[in-house]
């Protein structure tokens, strides 16, 4: 192994202030934030266009441009049908037909251009459509929610079925619980089919809030059916929630909440990264037999567009996915981060030319070549992983990939310590993840997956997230959330090593 290479050469330290600013990261990226703060001090200057340009702030619904061109979104209707994984609601239908589920998805299915808050909406209304107990509830969702992803359902269906509750998000989720437990008398429905429990759609109006809700989710929900012994649950709960940051949003409308859930075990946890996947994962959580919390990058209601089946479909909960393929290093990540990181491949293997990021980049993958004996042409390959479920999120397929590159990063907005990224770092390194049980129900391929993965590791597991800080301060919103730059400099650390 290297344990010097030109990128820790490069490493400043800087010591924490009062504001809890980050011990080390390299200087590349602190001459991409002195080079931003220039530039805003220079837009300061009065009376020219440019400065109105650049003190003007982000829109309010939250855009972010560098999204909409994004390769990984299902631009064309083909791409769209195609996607992974992909379930059809009326699949046994199409058999009966005759026709192959291939041949009916490309050829008799529509889809439609959507945003995500769009997407998220057609997954409401066919919950709505095709489940009489299912009810839609929160604060303000009766006029179509702050993000509008509830905009014009309480017409269409009633509103006895989606309705405004009391600024309580302990009372809603609780709520939810008692409707998912209790069921309902509307219409001749199943309940779900869950053989009881209503299905209870709940929103809450910012991730930032649900903490006062984190004990019926924590004490109630989750442990409804174990505390039972099987004999009631709430698996018909979904509890909605915008999450990440936005660009303007401070300490009580950026957080990343995720992490503070990764020891809840009976709950699920599911976090999209576009409409598509919104849809289909949304739709998946709402009929899953567990109580599932679905948090929305709130940044991607807006940005991301990608044409979406207007048909019933469903995505797995519980299973990644392979963004992109390679064999050098694996990028694990989700939601917003995704194209981040994204992003950060491309600087990676298209450099500005003439900029500080080139070089540093050039004397990196110089010391990764002759570390690996790679010819000087050569360039490393990355593996993008999207978890989208994030408990209990998909091992196996993070140690397989890892098997192949042997080098693991892990990207998210959320607080580092006690984050998602640090958990799997230790699932990984400690082959703790999996229960007794769920051993014994894999056998020995897991065994020897962990076995290999680790001791095949050519360099440590890093995690990139969010500063240990009180929050998402408003004016460092930039610098606290991992960027491109960021995420390419613990990208060149780890192929250098």
């Amino acid at each position: 192994m290297r344990n010097i290479s030109s990128l820790s050469r490069l490493t400043t330290t800087v010591t924490r202030s009062t504001s809890q600013i980050p011990r080390t990261q390299s200087c590349l990226y602190w001459r991409h934030i002195s080079s931003s703060s220039s530039t805003r001090s220079t837009a300061a200057t009065p009376n020219t266009d440019s400065t109105v340009s650049a003190l003007e702030p982000p829109p309010a619904g939250g855009h972010l441009p560098s999204i909409t061109s994004s390769a990984l979104l299902k631009h064309t209707r083909e791409q769209s049908l195609k996607t992974p994984g992909i379930l059809w609601a009326d699949a046994e239908l199409d058999e009966a037909r005759g026709a192959s589920s291939l041949s009916f998805a490309t050829t008799g299915r529509e889809t439609r251009k959507m945003n995500m808050y769009q997407a998220i909406r057609d997954a409401l209304s066919t919950a709505l459509s095709t489940d009489d107990s299912a009810i839609v509830f929160g604060e303000d969702v009766a006029f179509g929610g702050v993000f509008r992803c509830t905009h014009g359902l309480a017409e269409e269906y009633g509103r006895e079925r989606v309705f405004n509750t009391p600024l309580t998000e302990q009372g809603v989720v609780g709520f939810g619980i008692g409707y998912a437990s209790m069921g309902s008398k509307l219409g001749d429905s199943t309940l779900g089919g869950r053989g009881m429990g209503g299905t209870a759609i709940a929103e809450i109006q910012f991730a930032d809030y649900i903490w006062p809700a984190f004990d019926q989710l924590l004490n109630e929900a989750s442990k409804f059916r174990y505390r039972s012994g099987g004999q009631f649950n709430v698996g018909g709960l979904t509890v909605r929630c915008p999450t990440m940051a936005v660009g303007h949003g401070g300490l009580y409308h950026s957080q990343s909440p995720e992490g503070f859930f990764m020891g809840v075990g009976g709950l699920k946890v599911v976090i999209p990264r576009s409409p598509l996947q919104a849809k289909g994962l949304l739709l998946s959580a709402i009929r899953d037999p567990n109580p599932v919390v679905f948090m929305e990058p709130k940044i991607l209601y807006r940005s991301a567009v990608e044409q979406v089946p207007t048909s019933d479909y469903t995505l797995p909960l519980g299973r990644a996915e392979i963004l992109t393929t390679g064999s050098d290093l694996t990028v694990v990540t989700y939601g917003t981060s995704v194209y981040r990181c994204e992003q950060a491949i491309h600087l990676l293997t298209h450099p500005p030319q003439g900029s500080g990021i080139e070089r540093t980049v050039k004397d990196a993958l110089g010391d990764w070549r002759r570390g690996t004996g790679k010819n000087m042409s050569s360039s490393p390959s990355i593996e993008l992983v999207d978890l989208r479920t994030i408990l209990p999120y998909d091992l196996p397929l993070v140690l397989r990939s890892l098997s192949k590159t042997h080098r693991l990063l892990i990207v998210h907005e959320g607080p580092t310590t006690g984050g998602v990224g640090m958990q799997i770092a230790g699932d990984v390194v400690s082959g703790l993840a999996l229960t007794t049980r769920e051993e014994n129900s894999i056998g020995e391929d897991m065994r020897r997956m962990r076995k290999e993965a680790f001791l095949g590791l050519e360099a440590p597991v890093k995690v990139i997230g969010g500063w240990d800080t009180p929050g998402v301060a408003l004016q460092y919103e930039k610098f606290y959330i991992p960027d491109e730059v960021r995420i390419l400099d613990g990208m060149l650390e780890l192929l250098a090593y």
